[in-house]
């Protein structure tokens, strides 16, 4: 007998806002919730947050207007996978753990790559953009 897994894969487009951050948190935990997979709840939200977070602030910064994606699949056993892209030039700088010991930002990958099960940042498109992605699983996968 082979195991159910959850399907429900979705994508979120928003302007690179700060007020849709919640909003992206809010589509990943109802995701979850239909798939009862709330045993990755804290993780997956933390780390969308981190990760639009992210992603709005490197558009703003660099004056891009251009809407953030996020995209969340289920992959094999269960686990959650969320990509964030947007089209700000350049890779996020991956800060060491002891230049953001006193840091009040700057932790957002730090906290991806200690938290996720997977993560990383890839360039996309033919654009200046890129995406940070994590997987996320628990007990049950």
């Amino acid at each position: 007998m082979s195991a159910q897994f959850p399907r429900a894969d979705f994508s979120l487009v928003f302007p690179p806002d700060p007020g849709w951050v919640r909003t992206a948190r809010e589509a990943v935990r109802t995701a979850l919730h239909t798939a009862k997979r709330t045993d990755l709840t804290d993780t997956a939200l933390l780390l969308t947050s981190e990760a639009v977070t992210n992603a709005v602030n490197a558009c703003r910064t660099s004056g891009c207007s251009a809407p953030v994606t996020l995209y969340a699949e289920w992959g094999p056993y269960g686990t959650l996978r969320v990509l964030v892209s947007d089209d700000a030039p350049g890779l996020p700088a991956q800060p060491l753990a002891r230049d953001t010991a006193d840091a009040e930002s700057g932790r957002g990958l730090l906290i991806i790559g200690s938290s996720a099960t997977d993560w990383g940042v890839c360039h996309h498109g033919p654009g200046p953009g890129k995406a940070v992605w994590f997987q996320v699983s628990g007990a049950s996968s």
